[in-house]
């Protein structure tokens, strides 16, 4: 009940709020396991993508997001939990690793997922390098990667707002990626799999590509 609540409630606040333009729909699957891979500009990207997309995702999202003080805190927390997040403790490898493993549950369900790989969002803007987690679950679930651009969501809610403001969205859908399981080398796999979906992304988006880690995905 609460996931139908959910987006009941919010997919007209969010057409009437950020008049959002969504492109390559078309390229989500309707059924079977997918993994939805997106750049991470705002505390919105995790709320838009599952609204526009044509089909329920299940996303991580930083477990702060779910603790936050105050009426708008726990408002945000709910509306997270009714889009289907699952929570990660930043910096906690093994937490992390958890997590994943329930990702992998949810693609073994048929289901779609939602992960950026980046990690934490972009402070400047550019495009950073990706963790390999994502990889991992393509890999081991052989799901299709679906590239995802958010753009738009660091004007209407930047880094440290407390609320969104009115303004222009974008969420692009592009071709979906497929990788073989590999018979050795399995890092190599992860590393290159990871690689191939950022550019995608980058060519997406049309964001500059840091070319490096963003150190706040580390917690620090």
């Amino acid at each position: 009940m609460l996931p139908q609540l959910t987006r009941a409630l919010l997919v007209p606040v969010s057409r009437l709020a950020f008049r959002t333009v969504v492109e390559g729909r078309e390229h989500v699957p309707r059924e079977g396991p997918v993994i939805l891979a997106a750049n991470h500009l705002s505390f919105l990207d995790s709320f838009l993508i599952p609204l526009v997309s044509p089909r329920p995702v299940a996303f991580l999202a930083k477990a702060e997001y779910f603790t936050r003080p105050g009426l708008l805190g726990r408002l945000s927390g709910s509306a997270l939990l009714g889009l289907g997040a699952v929570a990660v403790p930043r910096g906690e490898h093994r937490a992390a690793q958890a997590a994943l493993e329930t990702a992998l549950g949810v693609l073994r369900d048929g289901r779609a997922f939602g992960i950026h790989p980046e990690g934490s969002r972009s402070r400047d803007g550019r495009l950073y390098r990706g963790r390999t987690g994502v990889a991992w679950l393509a890999l081991a679930s052989g799901a299709p990667v679906v590239p995802v651009a958010v753009i738009g969501t660091d004007r209407i809610q930047p880094v440290g707002a407390r609320f969104p403001r009115p303004g222009r969205v974008t969420v692009r859908f592009g071709a979906p990626l497929r990788f073989a399981a590999p018979a050795a080398h399995a890092a190599r796999a992860r590393r290159t799999a990871t690689d191939e979906i950022m550019a995608e992304i980058e060519k997406l988006s049309g964001q500059e590509y840091a070319g490096c880690y963003n150190e706040l995905s580390a917690g620090q």
